[in-house]
């Protein structure tokens, strides 16, 4: 008997501390409003799910396949293709488009729309061009490609989001041995064979992953969509919940774009095939670019500038124009207002989610349990859930719980606070944070990984404490991911749209709500300045990200 109690006593007890505690806390505040979406889609106060079946759902579905399918080809074509060219040959132009193919990531998508459309359009300068040089006096005359349609969404999202392809495909390409190449070379393949027989194949898991992220863009976007007059199923969730006034139908729709990206995180593994590739060691000799010669070598440059021109050039040399044309709208009233809360909120919510990424990455590596096997993916979802989901999620059960404290504080004091969560900009940088967990935490998480694990053993056998370790020793090497970290997060928190219009509080206007909204009324000349702050700062952080890259 004494020896039962001798073994009871020493088998080891959970006892949770502050790290436990806190870390369980951040993955529930994640997690929470995939919940809710859940929740409020099987207990609707009003079941209208057979009437979506009946009529609208399955256009929001099909039309978002068909959206999807046309950006998953043109990212991959599009990123792949000028991955392939710069990794691999030597051609004008090749160092500096190089970096300026990334350069797309810092415009919004829904500005890239605004561009095109205002340079297709009929009353825009290419077509009144063409009626001046031809005589043709109206529409009739001759035939134009319609702009606000499918197509020109499935190619300005393309534009947008190819650079995502691109990076993951172009590092790739970079870590393969040479030696495969020249032994394919020997054996008398040519450019696109050895393209097909060894780029493809080795680079394949990559471009897959860079594809699933552009589809998770594409299904969560808003502004693009609405301005070409696309109904998705994002756009259905704005329809039902706030014209039809229906949040569980809103909530229906959400679980249908919720289960769309966990099939597509599915297919995009599943499409991998356990398929492993692995470099043979440092002695690995790399590819050396391959010099073109002949006109061929301005074909390349052609083909890599197509992608930065639509991406890159054309929102931008719209949105000047427009601003030249116009250089009072940089002391429109409002502005300034828009920009220092879209510093505001964007900073703050940055750094609160790095600092959350950072304490649970910490406290689930120091307990090194079985937790972080399957808490650490979990806490990614919000990332794949696009921005009106998450809204969704978060503005019900925040909204209740906001007047059950109001109500709690008129009670016991007799004073009416008003809307402390809901009312201000709480929401919105929530919002932000469960958005954008997922960039921060794999960022943080690799770099914990790239630390030795002696240093903070070291540490800790000096009788540094747990957060002493973190202090002195993690922080101090991750200090440059970590800035990093907080500059991507807080760039994708000023891009940011379909959360920012759903959780906004009254007249609170952030840089993209602002050209939105003056964009949606036609007045281009006034959204330009915002929409270029937007972008100048979407382009810091992808500057700095293509100097990490080399």
């Amino acid at each position: 008997m004494s020896d039962r109690f001798t073994q009871l006593a020493r088998r080891p007890q959970f006892r949770p501390d502050l790290w436990t505690i806190g870390a369980v806390l951040i993955a529930v505040v994640v997690l929470a409003p995939i919940v809710s979406i859940a929740w409020i889609a099987f207990n609707p106060t009003e079941n209208i799910w057979p009437h979506l079946m009946a009529t609208v759902l399955p256009r929001y579905l099909v039309t978002t396949l068909l959206l999807m399918g046309g950006v998953a080809v043109l990212t991959a074509a599009m990123g792949t293709g000028a991955a392939w060219l710069v990794s691999q040959y030597r051609f004008p132009g090749r160092d500096w488009l190089a970096h300026a193919l990334l350069f797309p990531l810092a415009i919004p998508a829904y500005v890239g729309a605004y561009a095109l459309v205002d340079l297709l359009d009929y009353a825009g300068p290419l077509q009144s061009a063409l009626r001046a040089t031809f005589g043709w006096t109206t529409a009739r005359d001759y035939w134009f490609p319609e702009t606000r349609s499918l197509p020109m969404a499935i190619l300005v999202l393309s534009f947008a989001l190819y650079p995502y392809v691109y990076l993951l495909a172009r590092s790739a390409y970079r870590e393969q041995s040479g030696r495969a190449y020249e032994v394919a070379r020997a054996l008398g393949c040519g450019p696109w064979s050895m393209f097909q027989r060894i780029g493809w194949p080795l680079a394949r898991p990559a471009i897959a992953a860079g594809v699933a992220l552009a589809l998770m863009e594409t299904v969560a976007d808003y502004g693009t969509v609405l301005h070409f007059g696309v109904q998705t199923l994002t756009t259905g969730v704005f329809s039902t919940w706030l014209n039809g006034g229906n949040a569980g139908g809103a909530a229906q729709i959400a679980g249908v774009i919720l289960l769309l990206i966990l099939l597509l995180v599915g297919f995009e593994r599943a499409g991998r095939g356990g398929a492993r590739f692995h470099r043979l060691g440092r002695s690995a000799q790399p590819h050396e670019p391959t010099q073109i010669v002949g006109a061929k070598r301005w074909y390349a440059t052609v083909l890599c500038l197509i992608p930065f021109a639509g991406g890159f050039l054309l929102p931008v040399g719209v949105m000047l124009v427009h601003s030249a044309a116009a250089p009072q709208g940089w002391l429109a009233p409002g502005l300034l207002q828009a920009l220092v809360n879209t510093l505001v909120v964007g900073g703050l919510a940055a750094l609160a989610t790095v600092g959350a990424a950072i304490f649970l990455v910490y406290a689930l590596r120091m307990k090194g349990s079985r937790a972080a096997q399957w808490l650490l993916p979990m806490t990614l979802i919000g990332y794949a859930a696009p921005g009106a989901v998450l809204a969704l999620g978060l503005l019900l059960p925040l909204a209740a719980l906001d007047h059950r404290l109001a109500d709690g504080v008129l009670a016991l004091t007799g004073w009416d606070p008003g809307l402390m969560i809901t009312g201000t900009a709480f929401a919105l940088g929530l919002a932000y944070v469960v958005r954008f967990f997922g960039i921060a935490q794999g960022a943080v998480d690799a770099a914990f990984g790239r630390v030795s694990p002696s240093l903070s053993m070291a540490a800790r056998s000096l009788g540094r404490s747990a957060s002493g370790t973190l202090g002195s020793v993690y922080l101090p090497l991750m200090r440059g991911s970590i800035l990093t970290a907080l500059l991507v997060v807080f760039v994708d928190c000023v891009k940011e749209l379909p959360a920012t219009l759903l959780l906004r509080p009254f007249n609170y206007n952030t840089l993209s709500t602002r050209v939105f909204e003056l964009a949606s009324l036609e007045r281009l000349s006034e959204a330009a300045p915002a929409a270029l702050l937007v972008m100048a700062v979407g382009l810091l952080a992808v500057v700095v990200v293509a100097r990490r890259q080399d």
